[in-house]
């Protein structure tokens, strides 16, 4: 799988456990913002930078992904495959 299409399945699993995935240029904030989960007025907010490259991202995403229950929620093969990958290293 593209690392694009990987990209867009990791974002639509967030979106079915309740995860906004924000991309943004986090440089652009004046602070050190780093890529990760936070909560904002009770919902979860995945801020990514978007000017990494799209394997930091899609690594990013997978790891937290992996520290949320996901398991019943379906996803491609693909993105479980990665999602298992991410999860031993």
């Amino acid at each position: 799988m593209k690392p694009e299409h990987l990209y867009q399945g990791l974002k639509e699993l967030a979106a079915k456990i309740g995860i906004q995935v924000s991309e943004q240029r986090l440089s652009a904030t004046g602070f050190k913002a780093k890529s990760g989960l936070c909560i904002i007025k009770g919902q979860r907010v995945m801020f990514l930078d978007k000017q990494l490259p799209i394997h930091t991202r899609n690594s990013i995403l997978a790891d937290v992904l992996n520290d949320l229950p996901h398991e019943s929620v379906y996803a491609a093969p693909a993105v479980r495959d990665f999602l298992m990958k991410r999860r031993t290293t």
